[in-house]
């Protein structure tokens, strides 16, 4: 009996030990009480606890899976979602090694959209609810109140289903700008000014190039048409954001020359000729907005092409 209590006692004291109360249990599941969506006493795995911790707890794992379904089912929120992106992301067969040099994404495009809806605060709404599964980076009001509701780094939900020359996910490499306008209205001065301001910010801050300011309706000619036909153009091409013909050298182009192959050069997706025709008219012809070229809009079509591409 004195044998048994001495070992006892040995066996004690080497867990305890004199200098070691800080020595990481390795050889037990080692689990701690949480809170997890209001319930106490849960048990969750935690990677480095010390001997002498309060909360110190040996015995065989706990099933969790009546929470983990709880919080399955709950809807998460965005912050969540990009969670759980990057915890997606780690490649669990692999050692880990943080490297030192990287960054997000880098926004190489400009698109302008206008919202078709009656109101700043709408459109903000529409852009916070769960089911509308829309989003842009800025929203400018008729009276050029600036709202962004993105971080120009992460990939908004604008461009849909779209197409710029090969790019075909044009949401990863652009940031949406939404300005408040019905569709069949002119945009008021306070908006542009506002929205010529963020656009000086955003091409000198990333470095975009002027041909890669452009529309919804270049990049998906055959579902949109926005902005519309009031939108200034060539205002913003005067202040280095898009491009613009030159008005004063206009010319017949050339008996070899293809207007949809000078399209598809520009950017526009070409399979659908008739939209790509009437959203390059509504941008840079306004009037007769219709999936035809006349010989006039050929020759600013080869004015465009050859300035600039």
């Amino acid at each position: 009996m004195k044998l048994n209590l001495l070992c006892v006692s040995v066996f004690v004291l080497c867990l305890v030990g004199c200098g070691t109360k800080n020595r990481v249990l390795q050889s037990a599941v080692v689990v701690k009480p949480v809170q997890i969506l209001g319930a106490r006493d849960t048990v969750v795995h935690e990677v480095k606890l010390t001997l002498d911790s309060p909360t110190l707890v040996i015995e065989p794992a706990v099933d969790i899976s009546p929470i983990g379904q709880q919080f399955l089912e709950r809807t998460l929120t965005p912050e969540e979602k990009v969670q759980e992106q990057k915890r997606m992301g780690i490649h669990k067969g692999a050692d880990w090694a943080s490297a030192i040099h990287y960054d997000l994404r880098k926004p190489n495009f400009v698109i302008i959209h206008h919202t078709s809806q009656n109101s700043t605060a709408q459109t903000i709404r529409t852009f916070q609810v769960e089911h509308s599964k829309v989003s842009s980076h800025y929203v400018i009001g008729r009276d050029g109140q600036l709202v962004q509701m993105l971080n120009d780094y992460e990939r908004g939900w604008h461009a849909g289903r779209s197409k710029w020359g090969q790019i075909t996910d044009m949401n990863s490499m652009s940031i949406g700008i939404e300005l408040d306008n019905n569709g069949r209205e002119p945009f008021p001065d306070l908006q542009i000014n506002s929205l010529l301001n963020l656009l000086d910010t955003l091409k000198t801050k990333y470095t975009i190039p002027h041909t890669n300011f452009i529309g919804h309706a270049d990049i998906a000619p055959n579902r949109k048409d926005d902005p519309n036909v009031f939108f200034p153009w060539k205002l913003l091409a005067e202040r280095g954001f898009g491009v613009w013909y030159d008005e004063s050298f206009l010319v017949q182009p050339p008996f070899n020359f293809n207007p949809i192959d000078a399209l598809k050069i520009i950017g526009y997706d070409v399979s659908n000729e008739a939209a790509a025709i009437r959203a390059f008219k509504r941008k840079f012809i306004i009037k007769e907005v219709n999936g035809i070229l006349t010989d006039y809009d050929k020759t600013v079509l080869y004015n465009v092409y050859k300035r600039y591409y």
